[in-house]
């Protein structure tokens, strides 16, 4: 993109700017999603909600679609100051993120999206070498989000492990792959906007992904069972990326806005994501005849056993692949905090609003902001 248009956009953004006082902080926000994904809808337009309620004022939102930045670009959008604040998806630079990247590998092993999300928050925000890999990347971290847990979404329904026998699955990542090819599935890896087209021309036979799917993607049209079996979820995320020379530029006042309007938004992306989408497009499969399969226990039960194994495939992974030598304990450390977070969301009974109290007093309150990321 050249370099007028770049301008023109960002000035048509600033336009369209939340209303604040004069002297407000005006932080240029973006969701890399288009305006019904849940990343817009219930992320970012949350955010630019949040900032001056939490700041009195003194912090608003400008936000700028994908049309200026998108997922792929928001690195770049980052590093060179054109995004103060932007969705990253850190699987997409493994090498320069391998804490990340290892919580990806262990996407099996969740279960609750809130609590996931909880756990990889507080598990981020006090690994120091986690800090180090953001703060050499140029970003702070506030927070992840969870999607809801996955299902086999097919054209053939599926009960048992002999049903999913040459079936050719999308995957979304290693651990899918793992998953599928451990059942006799051939995983294809694709991109999720190639779903549609895929399953309609035969190239594959389902795909492993949130129920949320079937909506999002119009894969309603051609899934025919859809079989819950445990998948994990898809929470190896940094929802609001900041950029550090914004976040050097802020008062610890503005600072401790900022993540309290990320804290509130990160819940409200994961109970949309994880929890209500789902809801909807569960009514939806209904109302179009999709079959709910249920699973086999013994399939249902090596899966979860596939699972518990694989968070051992996956610390070896980060050794061989990144020198983590300490990966074992990291990937113990992480499953407590996942323990942890499952029991509190149960003992709330994963209430948007309590998670978002719970998160704060146990994470957040405890931060320095004026040292955080420094």
């Amino acid at each position: 993109m050249k370099l007028t248009t770049l301008t023109a956009a960002v000035a048509t953004a600033m336009a369209l700017a939340l209303p604040g006082t004069a002297d407000a902080r005006d932080l240029r926000i973006a969701s890399g999603a288009p305006p019904p994904h849940p990343a817009t809808s219930h992320l970012y337009n949350a955010l630019g909600e949040y900032l001056p309620e939490e700041s009195g004022g003194a912090l608003n939102g400008i936000f700028l679609g994908p049309e200026v930045v998108g997922l792929g670009g928001m690195k770049d959008g980052l590093q060179t100051g054109l995004v103060d604040v932007g969705n990253l998806l850190p699987l997409y630079f493994p090498a320069e993120l391998p804490n990340f990247a290892l919580a990806g590998e262990l996407s099996l092993s969740a279960k609750v999206p809130h609590a996931v999300a909880a756990a990889l928050t507080e598990y981020t925000v006090n690994c120091a070498s986690c800090q180090q890999e953001l703060t050499t990347f140029g970003t702070i971290y506030l927070g992840s989000g969870s999607s809801d847990p996955y299902m086999l979404l097919t054209k053939t329904p599926v009960q048992t492990a002999e049903d999913l026998q040459g079936l050719r699955l999308r995957s979304g990542g290693a651990p899918y792959s793992r998953w599928a090819e451990n059942f006799g599935a051939v995983p294809v890896s694709i991109s999720v906007l190639e779903t549609f087209e895929a399953m309609s021309q035969g190239t594959i036979d389902g795909t492993m992904a949130s129920i949320g799917d079937l909506l999002a993607f119009r894969l309603v049209e051609l899934v025919k069972g859809v079989t819950a079996v445990p998948l994990g979820t898809y929470f190896s995320t940094s929802n609001f990326a900041t950029a550090k020379a914004t976040w050097d530029d802020m008062s610890v006042e503005e600072r401790t806005a900022l993540a309290r309007a990320a804290n509130r938004a990160n819940a409200n992306f994961t109970q949309r994501w994880g929890y209500d989408f789902a809801g909807i497009a569960t009514k939806a499969a209904e109302e179009a005849g999709i079959t709910f399969v249920e699973a086999d226990p013994a399939l249902i039960d090596a899966a979860a056993a596939f699972n518990d194994a694989d968070r051992a495939t996956a610390a070896q992974i980060a050794a061989d692949r990144f020198g983590m030598t300490d990966a074992p304990e990291r990937v113990e450390e992480f499953m407590a905090l996942v323990a942890k977070w499952e029991a509190i969301a149960a003992e709330v009974d994963n209430d948007r609003d309590a998670m978002i109290e719970r998160v704060w007093d146990e994470v957040w309150s405890k931060v320095d902001f004026a040292t955080y990321g420094m």
